[in-house]
């Protein structure tokens, strides 16, 4: 049997983009990935996250916003930047893990000025569901 990867989705705050991709990723691809987000800093869960993940059936408001040093030693295979920031100032890794950078658009950032749930809600469903169409594609592009 094949070893599961490990691998760490790390964004700037880990309160959106890192967590609904480590959701997503325990949710269709836990066979193949043992999925784990975190943030160069932690800014707390966002509830527009919780909410849209929980639209297509995976509930993610029992995760912690949490940094790279709070999830402790471990070693992984990939580190996936999810933002642009994070890829800049991303942390050291051993060698042996590789650092992919895929970044998403920042719901929180695009909907700042926005007052409509309707529209708030329409961003972040765009973004989940591009960062499914990604972690759908993961098993075969980690090989």
């Amino acid at each position: 049997m094949k070893q599961k990867q490990k691998v760490l989705f790390l964004c700037t705050g880990n309160s959106c983009r890192s967590q609904m991709a480590e959701g997503l990723a325990k949710h269709y691809i836990s066979d193949s990935i043992t999925a784990f987000s975190a943030g160069i800093e932690k800014h707390g869960l966002n509830p527009y996250a919780v909410q849209v993940m929980q639209e297509i059936g995976i509930d993610i408001s029992s995760n912690n916003s949490k940094t790279v040093s709070e999830i402790g030693e471990k070693e992984f295979d990939y580190v996936i930047t999810v933002c642009g920031h994070a890829h800049e100032t991303c942390p050291y890794f051993p060698a042996k893990t590789e650092v992919i950078h895929r970044g998403f658009d920042d719901p929180p950032f695009l909907t700042r000025e926005l007052t409509a749930e309707k529209e708030i809600l329409s961003v972040y469903r765009r973004v989940r569901d591009e960062i499914k169409e990604y972690i759908l594609t993961l098993p075969e592009r980690l090989q």
